[in-house]
């Protein structure tokens, strides 16, 4: 299944990343959406040994029907430190983004975008990155502080951090915890929290990321039961 590992080039040097991090802050734009979506993806990210596995699956909006999906398997190239996992999760979510064979025209991500210490989450990170835009739909808050919406479905508040609003705190389902929606990249907040309803079917999370959280477990497994015996990387459409 598996061939060869792609070894990712991007930058170890702590200090370095912190000059790209101004570098994407400064590039980020929280702008309205210039047209109602018609694709939408969702992407995730699971863990297994020294290796990532990125799935983006695209989903046709409102309809929300499978369109297309697709995962990669990479080397883990950027150690685990706090405030900079963007740069250990981006290159294999970047690849799996690209490898689909039509554009989104927004991508959620399970994680947050502006809602971060920074200003940039894995949402606005990748989303500057590739200029697409990008929503953070995470499912446990990192910053900031809210009021607890009502109950019912599509109830939300805003979350706030350091005298701003930086995101909104979404009912997806009565009666089950809320998301905490953030704009990452050329999108606004009404748009982010209208675009994560609307993605939105039957489970709390949104469909297309709901998708891309089973695949990636299913590819984990699959790769527990060969014993990682197997190398490198996949790309798999359905």
């Amino acid at each position: 299944m598996i061939n060869q590992i792609k070894k990712l080039k991007w930058p170890q040097d702590k200090e370095k990343t912190k000059i790209i991090q101004d570098a994407l802050i400064k590039k980020k734009k929280i702008t309205p959406l210039t047209a109602v979506p018609r694709y939408v993806a969702g992407v995730d990210a699971a863990f297994f040994n020294d290796r990532i596995i990125s799935v983006a699956c695209l989903f046709k909006y409102p309809e929300l029907t499978l369109v297309e999906e697709k995962f990669v398997i990479s080397e883990l190239t950027f150690p685990y430190i706090p405030g900079l996992l963007s740069f250990r999760e981006g290159p294999g979510l970047i690849e799996a983004i690209q490898s689909l064979k039509k554009k989104p025209d927004v991508v959620i991500f399970d994680g947050q975008g502006i809602a971060h210490p920074k200003g940039l989450g894995i949402a606005s990170f990748v989303g500057v990155l590739l200029d697409i835009p990008a929503i953070g739909c995470a499912k446990s808050r990192l910053v900031g502080s809210y009021e607890e919406p009502l109950e019912s479905k599509g109830s939300w508040s805003f979350l706030n951090y350091k005298g701003k609003v930086v995101g909104a705190v979404v009912r997806t389902q009565d009666n089950v915890n809320p998301l905490f929606v953030s704009p990452g990249h050329r999108i606004d907040l009404h748009n982010s929290i209208k675009v994560v309803l609307g993605s939105t079917g039957l489970y709390r999370l949104t469909e297309p990321v709901r998708r891309a959280d089973l695949l990636s477990k299913s590819v984990k497994r699959q790769l527990q039961t060969e014993g990682g015996a197997d190398n490198g990387k996949c790309a798999a459409t359905n």
